[in-house]
């Protein structure tokens, strides 16, 4: 156990969230995380009311421990329906402890949820919009950089800028997010004052995502100079350079209009990618930290290494610390 401000208030051994990534998070590999020590979290965005409600209901049976729901307050579903309201309805019934909103007010559902007993977190992108949702009630704020994958602020800050900024804005605990994938990044998000940090591309190569094998596989593969921010002046994200994203890239240099970019990104594209493994016509959303993902593993592997790593990054620190004062 690794004991912060963030793993008291969630109830977690270590300081590691799994991201709630749309079309990939479901129970198996959310149920994974939390039986490894972390915070395992249902990306709720692309689901049905009924899904959403049966995914939770089977984290309470596959899990005994905490888990979360992340429910975006935009709408990212194929069909362009806005099911937030319902989404949220489901979590207010059900079983759920932790709930992490994002891309949108905090103080829309912060007391609502509260009052159902939930934990709430909020994924911010700056100083500014993190002490609007403390000041809205949230329990926890995620600073999330533009290094993350999916849906960012295009001209948005670094991880190593942000999370101390957010973390000087403040008094409850911050989550380090956005390029981070392995016990190096957690280890810094630590040192820069966050209370945990949290981690999505490296939890798709895993055996438990249902994640298509082909996306799996082009996250192994990448390099680090493989993802992109594409569609900057509408829904920026991030992702892989599949052959979609590099003409939207292109477009948009070329100076195509956010309705053109809009119309020729659709509604279906991650789907395409995520789940069916169309990897020329699909987007494949990662951060910039898909470099690091060398290998698919199982979550208790992952989780497994990034505990020894970070205990034995931390046992080194400490006997530099212990040489240095001996020698002062």
């Amino acid at each position: 156990m690794i004991a912060t401000s963030l793993t008291r208030l969630l109830e977690i051994e270590l300081p590691v969230l799994q991201g709630g990534m749309s079309w990939v998070s479901h129970c198996g590999l959310a149920s994974a995380v939390s039986d490894a020590g972390g915070l395992g979290v249902l990306g709720a965005a692309t689901m049905d009311p009924d899904e959403l409600a049966a995914e939770i209901e089977a984290m309470r049976i596959m899990t005994e421990q905490p888990f979360g729901v992340n429910v975006p307050l935009i709408c990212v579903r194929p069909d362009g329906s806005d099911l937030t309201r319902a989404l949220i309805d489901v979590v207010l019934a059900s079983a759920a402890p932790i709930v992490i909103t994002g891309a949108g007010s905090a103080a829309r559902y912060t007391a609502e949820l509260k009052a159902a007993g939930k934990t709430v977190l909020h994924v911010v992108p700056s100083p500014e919009l993190a002490l609007k949702a403390e000041a809205a009630g949230v329990d926890a704020v995620v600073a999330e950089s533009n290094e993350a994958g999916g849906h960012v602020r295009a001209d948005g800050l670094a991880t190593l800028s942000l999370v101390p900024q957010v973390v000087d804005a403040v008094d409850c605990p911050v989550v380090a997010a956005g390029g981070i994938a392995d016990a190096r990044g957690v280890l810094a998000a630590l040192a820069l004052g966050a209370g945990g940090a949290q981690l999505g591309t490296r939890f798709i190569a895993t055996a438990e995502c249902d994640a298509h094998a082909a996306y799996k596989r082009a996250i192994v593969a990448a390099r680090a100079e493989d993802s992109a921010i594409y569609c900057r002046t509408h829904h920026a994200s991030r992702g892989l350079l599949t052959q979609i994203v590099k003409e939207l890239v292109e477009r948009e240099r070329a100076g195509a209009s956010a309705r053109e970019l809009a119309e020729l990104r659709g509604r279906h594209r991650a789907r395409l990618g995520c789940i069916e493994g169309e990897l020329d016509e699909g987007i494949c959303p990662v951060g910039s930290g898909v470099g690091l993902v060398r290998h698919t593993a199982t979550v208790a592997e992952v989780m497994g290494e990034i505990a020894s790593d970070l205990r034995r990054q931390l046992i080194e620190l400490s006997h530099v610390l212990d040489v240095e004062r001996s020698t002062s």
